[in-house]
């Protein structure tokens, strides 16, 4: 559910305001507390996972590793992010999910030894080829999928995610001696627990046609969060009873102990995030109403890739009260040179007007739940700056990423 401004937590608007007048707009606020206690709620779980392409800043990182909390890597960056951040390859903490390997990363797998999760058979026979014996998973695809979105189903004959045939990875593993240790099925974000339950169904399906004493299995991520006051919390623990009868199972059938992994990402982190902006100009088009604030897609992506909704809070820029109670149709838009710089759009690129308060130019407007898919997706695309990261833990704010330079971004062209 949104973050809320109220005196009784340390994200008032008192402090917000502090912090605007220190940073200026626009930059980010993350809160350890909701992220702890997003930590706590997936506690039955044997492994938590994160899926740091949520949100890589390596201040969250670590805060992942001190509640012991592994790592799930997707690129050879995000591999140096946690190797940067403390996580140890040698005992299981980082382990690299792709569909591809590329030289660079496949050198650091090997030379970290870092478990892959395998999306392809080629991954499979690149990886033998290098360093017979080593450690991997297979990302099986289920020949279905489930998602918020078309661009977030990760199964299915339209997803480019994971190994068709599992069956196929045999040969090749033992040809190069890899240790297979676990099995992975992510089918995309949402939860809908029909789908679950097929998913969970063909996870033993092909445990038993795969027939290797693996130790692991993944739930893979994709847990939802209450975006708008109407959505209702995922029953985690109904989550984990589906996916524990399912490791029981397996367990039973390959006569061998199994553990049980989830790998959330925007979970852990969503609800911990706001986005604070400044309204710079108010503007008719006709019958319709632009607030244009100072951030962009390049800042907020999610909007305008998705039409995802994050609800929106007002913080007066001078003395006035809000009136909540008078509303007229908005479109928040951002500054850059695109049609598409818009925060109140659906999937399609269709505008959709919100119903807010009446805005000024000089008010800041704050974007909820911004934790997950909001810093680690932004861009210098109109040589836009990347926006400061500020970090609240135990009652202290903290700069955990400064705001981009324009020369420092022209410097990597000299």
């Amino acid at each position: 559910m949104p973050q809320l401004l109220n005196n009784n937590n340390n994200l008032n608007i008192k402090n917000i305001k502090l912090l605007i007048q220190k940073y200026k707009s626009p930059f980010w606020i993350y809160d350890a507390d909701i992220i702890l206690k997003k930590i706590h709620l997936l506690k039955e779980f044997d492994i938590i996972r994160f899926a740091q392409k949520a949100c890589s800043n390596t201040h969250i990182l670590r805060l992942m590793k001190k509640n012991n909390v592994k790592i799930d890597a997707v690129s050879l960056g995000e591999i140096e992010r946690a190797l940067f951040s403390g996580f140890n390859p040698q005992n299981g903490e980082i382990i690299f999910t792709a569909d591809i390997l590329d030289d660079d990363t496949l050198s650091k797998v090997v030379d970290f030894k870092i478990p892959v999760n395998a999306g392809s058979l080629d991954m499979l026979e690149q990886l033998g080829k290098k360093s017979p014996g080593h450690h991997v998973w297979l990302r099986i695809n289920p020949k279905f999928g489930y998602g918020h979105s078309k661009k977030t189903n990760t199964g299915g004959e339209n997803s480019k995610h994971g190994i068709w045939e599992p069956n196929l990875a045999l040969p090749i593993i033992k040809k190069y001696h890899l240790k297979l240790i676990g099995l992975h099925m992510h089918i995309g974000s949402g939860v809908n627990f029909d789908h679950l339950q097929k998913v969970c169904q063909s996870m033993i399906d092909n445990a038993l046609l795969i027939n290797q004493k693996i130790s692991f299995i993944s739930a893979g991520g994709g847990l939802p969060i209450p975006y708008t006051f109407d959505d209702q919390p995922i029953d985690i623990n109904q989550y984990f009873k589906v996916w524990n009868i399912a490791r029981k199972k397996i367990s039973t059938l390959l006569n061998t102990n199994i553990k049980l992994e989830i790998e959330p990402g925007r979970f852990l982190v969503a609800e911990s995030g706001m986005l604070i902006t400044q309204v710079r100009t108010v503007k008719k088009m006709g019958k319709n109403n632009f607030v244009l604030i100072n951030a962009g897609f390049n800042d907020l992506m999610r909007p305008t890739m998705y039409g995802s909704y994050h609800y929106i809070s007002i913080i007066p820029g001078n003395n006035r009260k809000i009136n909540e109670k008078k509303t007229i149709d908005t479109i928040i838009a951002g500054p850059l040179c695109e049609s598409g710089d818009i925060f109140t759009q659906q999937e399609d690129g269709t505008i959709q007007k919100r119903r807010l308060p009446i805005i000024e130019i000089g008010d800041y407007l704050i974007f909820h739940d911004t934790g997950a898919y909001g810093a680690s997706m932004s861009s210098n695309y109109n040589t836009r700056p990347l926006i400061p990261e500020i970090l609240l833990n135990k009652h202290q704010f903290k700069v955990i990423r400064r705001r981009q330079t324009i020369q420092e971004i022209l410097n990597l062209e000299k």
